[in-house]
C-alpha cells in the first residue's frame, strides 16, 4: 500500500472513532452475512431500537433467564389501565347430562 492509501485509511478510522464506532472483522457462515450486516447497522444507529436489540442479543448469548414480572409490567403499560372495566361474569352451574 502506498503512503497516501495508509493515510486515507488512518483518517477514515479516526473519523469512525470520533463517532464512537470501530471497524472489526467477524467470521461466520456465508448464509448469515446479510443478517450480521443488518444487525451491525442497526446497532450502529444507537437509537431506542438498538438498545432493545442489544439487550435481547446480550440476554440470549448470556443464557440468563428473563426478568421476573415481565407480564405484570406489560399489563401495567396497557392502554386499558384505569378504564374501570367490569370484568365479572355470572356463575352458572352448567348443564345436566345422563351418563
Amino acid at each position: 500500500m502506498s503512503s497516501s492509501q495508509k493515510r486515507a485509511i488512518q483518517n477514515y478510522r479516526s473519523r469512525l472513532s470520533e463517532r464512537g464506532l470501530a471497524r472489526f472483522e467477524v467470521l461466520g457462515r456465508n448464509a448469515d452475512r446479510d443478517l450480521i450486516r443488518s444487525l451491525a447497522r442497526r446497532l450502529a444507529e444507537d437509537g431506542p431500537d438498538a438498545s432493545s436489540l442489544r439487550a435481547a442479543v446480550s440476554q440470549t448469548i448470556a443464557g440468563e433467564p428473563p426478568k421476573l414480572g415481565g407480564i405484570l409490567a406489560a399489563l401495567r403499560r396497557s392502554p386499558l389501565v384505569g378504564a374501570d372495566l367490569d370484568l365479572s361474569r355470572p356463575h352458572e352451574e352448567g348443564r345436566k347430562i345422563d351418563l
